[in-house]
């Protein structure tokens, strides 16, 4: 192969994460006088911060937080509060032990304000709460500081709990680029709604699902090159009086690690695809943009998290013993990675904002509305899913027919308009019994399946283009190979659900297995070159066994021979 997929920058760092997210919340949700006061100090890490939204009670229920910044008009001072327990900021990264400040979201109350004279609550803004001296980092005053603890991974993060008692910081420490409090106490927003204020606030999470997404696939990566040099090296039995095989030539080992290797190509098109669309919405400001990546970011995060730590796993079992050695790290990325499915939003609540934009689509395109540019798909196969599949269609089994993208793609956007369609008559029919949140609740497991499978629509489409845009004709013979273990595993995983609407007859599923089986055994044959492709330095590797020469010297060494 002619080409290499780098890996400058793939293991992105939790610290870096948090680095970005406490800066990003000045940059975001901040206005000038924030960015000329802070952004330069938080830069050269002058001013090491922490990104204070979870508490113990409320995680991915941000706007049930619980935290007060009560408006002082009298000092011109907000008081922030911890009213009880459950309100404890909890797991914040960098709190334990560094960080100097804290962008801490709370409940914006103003005094009298209310109906009745009663207090009003604006809803969650984000504050900038100094929590220790700059000069001899203690904790300031009315402020307590505990770590939280031994954790099963990443453990090199200071995850701590943060308690406020009647914090006074000044009215300008409030990030008011979507809401400000002027020093009468007056409260003004370019935003007319709670619920749109808070949208927009907690879009500074969409860089932190990005960078999770991104570096999920790093971590997949590294597992893979492990698992794939292992078994290319580890001889076992063979026929009768001839030298052992490579496990790797065993079809129960290709079946294992194949796909993750093409799911590894497919991921790595999609994230980039990702940073992109991210990039273009950082210099554009344009909202349907925003709303389509944090839609996009949501989901690939969700989906890639999720898949990496169950190959973890896989990779783990297939090195057999010496995969259980710590030296050889599957131990270390599973742990370590293991949180990526809960920060910056858990995978299923995630999976669950991605359905409801595609809901929210769909009703658009029946009210003759505009469908965003990044679902466009769905203009052209919502239009189909009510009509019956092409019963000659459903019984191509030829090769060329099968390996065609354009019917790997239709049949991923099928199976999407056809789970969208039916999951909405679903949800119209829970809803004159149950209610809008018990009919959502009924038919939550539908929804999840349908939102991850437009993630695979998704990504499917950006691996098809990155086979087409190749310049390189060998290059590009290797990854449509990749591309069609990836696309043609995928369908016959859930070949129950196309066997089901007749889009595959019997015949046709047979033959998508055997493809499967067969093009698992030709991406075998490149494995070697697709792994080293990723171009992973050794001190990313570390794993002994994962070693492109000499393993079994070194691991030897290692053991102390």
């Amino acid at each position: 192969m002619t080409v290499t997929v780098k890996a400058e920058d793939q293991v992105i760092t939790f610290m870096r994460i948090l680095r970005c997210l406490w800066g990003g919340s000045i940059i975001n949700l901040g206005t000038k006088k924030h960015k000329e006061k802070f952004f330069d100090k938080i830069d050269n890490l002058e001013y090491p911060g922490c990104f204070a939204m979870t508490e113990l009670h409320h995680g991915s229920n941000v706007q049930a937080l619980q935290t007060t910044a009560t408006f002082d008009p009298v000092n011109d001072e907000f008081i922030i509060d911890t009213p009880n327990d459950g309100a404890i900021k909890w797991w914040i990264g960098n709190a334990a032990l560094h960080g100097k400040f804290a962008t801490v979201f709370a409940r914006l109350i103003l005094p009298l304000q209310g109906k009745g004279g009663e207090p009003a609550d604006m809803g969650i803004h984000a504050f900038i709460v100094p929590i220790r001296d700059l000069e001899t980092h203690v904790v300031l005053p009315g402020i307590e500081i505990n770590d939280c603890g031994h954790k099963i991974g990443l453990n090199g993060v200071d995850n701590g709990a943060l308690r406020f008692r009647s914090v006074r910081i000044p009215r300008d420490n409030l990030l008011n680029r979507f809401g400000d409090v002027a020093r009468d106490g007056k409260y003004t927003s370019s935003l007319p709604t709670i619920n749109k204020r808070f949208a927009a606030t907690l879009g500074e999470l969409v860089g932190g699902r990005v960078g999770l997404a991104y570096s999920s696939v790093g971590v997949l990566k590294v597992a893979v090159t492990i698992a794939v040099r292992y078994a290319l090296l580890r001889q076992q039995f063979g026929p009768p009086k001839q030298p052992e095989i490579s496990v790797l030539d065993y079809q129960s080992h290709q079946h294992k690690l194949m796909p993750m290797l093409a799911s590894a190509y497919a991921f790595h098109f999609a994230r980039g695809y990702l940073v992109d669309k991210y990039s273009e919405m950082k210099k554009t400001n344009d909202e349907d943009l925003s709303a389509d990546v944090h839609v996009l970011s949501s989901g690939l995060k969700s989906y890639i998290t999720s898949y990496t730590a169950k190959s973890i796993s896989i990779c783990r079992e297939s090195c057999g013993g010496h995969g259980y050695a710590a030296v050889n790290r599957f131990g270390g990325l599973r742990n370590d990675h293991d949180i990526f499915q809960t920060f910056e939003g858990d995978n299923t609540v995630l999976l669950q904002q991605v359905a409801g934009d595609l809901l929210k689509q769909y009703q658009q395109k029946f009210k003759g509305g505009t469908i965003s540019v990044t679902w466009s798909y769905l203009r052209e196969s919502m239009s189909t899913y009510l009509s019956q599949p092409n019963p000659v269609t459903a019984r191509w089994e030829g090769e060329d027919h099968l390996r065609d993208p354009n019917f790997q793609l239709d049949a991923f956007r099928y199976r999407t308009s056809r789970l969208l369609h039916s999951v909405a008559a679903r949800l119209q029919k829970h809803m004159k019994t149950l209610g809008g949140f018990g009919a959502w609740n009924r038919c939550l497991n539908h929804l999840l399946t349908l939102a991850e499978s437009h993630i695979e629509s998704i990504i499917l489409a950006r691996f098809i283009e990155a086979v087409k845009s190749c310049p390189d004709e060998k290059t590009r013979e290797v990854l449509k190979l990749v591309c069609d273990l990836y696309a043609l595993d995928r369908i016959w995983n859930d070949i129950g659900t196309y066997r089901n609407v007749d889009y595959v007859a019997p015949n046709k599923a047979k033959a998508i297995h055997k493809l499967v089986d067969y093009l698992s055994y030709q991406v075998r044959l490149v494995a070697r070159e697709l792994v080293d492709a990723f171009d992973l330095p050794d001190q990313i590797i570390r794993a002994p066994i994962g070693m492109q020469s000499e393993a079994y010297a070194q691991y030897t060494q290692f053991v102390g021979f």
